[in-house]
């Protein structure tokens, strides 16, 4: 039941931080004012997140993919599919969401509108990327 539950608040996760995302470009481009709106939007994205971490967590350390790292890690490393899965994805999800949390934490210093939105076009971006490129697509549609 955990494996599903992060499974399918994954997807909130990614929809949150696109809509973040693409929301922060068009505020940057359009050289809107930084209201109560893109603050809510930034701040679900981080509560999202810390929550899928949260579950996360949970999840790989009942996992078998960690269970195989411990018994064997040589193995784990050369098989792709399982270090995807051992370390790769929770290494990268851990390191996207450091991001985002950094990202929501410098916006608040900042004193123009523009410049929060580069905050978050910047670490929200890269917390996207690095999303996207650990999911394990395999999987991602089986349900």
């Amino acid at each position: 039941m955990m494996k599903e539950i992060h499974s399918y608040w994954a997807y909130l996760v990614v929809i949150m931080l696109a809509f973040a995302f693409v929301n922060a470009i068009m505020g940057l481009n359009k050289k809107r004012e930084f209201t109560d709106k893109d603050i809510r939007i930034g701040l679900f994205t981080l509560i999202v997140s810390h929550i899928q971490l949260l579950i996360g967590l949970g999840w790989y350390f009942m996992s078998g993919p960690y269970k195989s790292l411990k018994a064997d890690s040589a193995s784990v490393m050369s098989d792709s599919d399982l270090r995807l899965l051992a370390v790769e994805h929770p290494l990268m999800m851990l390191i996207a969401i450091v991001l985002i949390t950094i990202g929501w934490s410098k916006h608040k210093k900042k004193t123009t509108d523009a410049s929060k939105f580069k905050t978050f076009v910047i670490f929200y971006g890269l917390a996207l990327l690095l999303v996207l490129s650990r999911i394990p697509w395999n999987q991602w549609f089986q349900f």
